[in-house]
């Protein structure tokens, strides 16, 4: 089921507008990279949590030589987080973009407006196949 063109309009202008910037994420990623900020910027709580951790313990633990490892290896995965950076932001902007297109999808299915923002996404694709399915 194809969009019209107005629709992909609206949808790449949502996308721009929702899109995370990729200089704020480098300024986040040089000032505060060690504590994962760019990370949590960009949506991955998970691993900005896992350097923060790895922060704070690093720097208690760095009296018993523990932490010196553990230093290196947070600034090892900052620097690479440098040249990821621009990965993650097309990234979260191609999961808007799905996003919204299946619910203009979904919309059009339904014949009306419907908000789906607190929906799965695996509840939007089953919605979109069952319903296509059927007309």
């Amino acid at each position: 089921m194809g969009l019209t063109t107005q629709e992909q309009i609206l949808i790449e202008q949502r996308v721009t507008n929702e899109a995370k910037s990729i200089g704020a994420a480098y300024l986040l990623w040089f000032f505060l990279g060690g504590a994962g900020a760019h990370r949590f910027y960009l949506g991955q709580k998970t691993s900005g949590l896992i350097m923060l951790g790895l922060l704070v313990v690093g720097i208690i633990t760095t009296p018993i030589m523990i932490g010196s490892v553990m230093l290196v290896i947070l600034a090892i995965w900052a620097i690479v987080d440098a040249f990821l950076i621009p990965g993650m932001v097309q990234k979260q902007k191609d999961e808007t973009r799905k996003r919204l297109t299946t619910d203009a999808q979904i919309s059009s299915v339904a014949g009306i407006p419907v908000d789906t923002s607190k929906w799965s996404q695996a509840d939007r694709e089953k919605f979109t196949t069952q319903r296509v399915g059927r007309t």
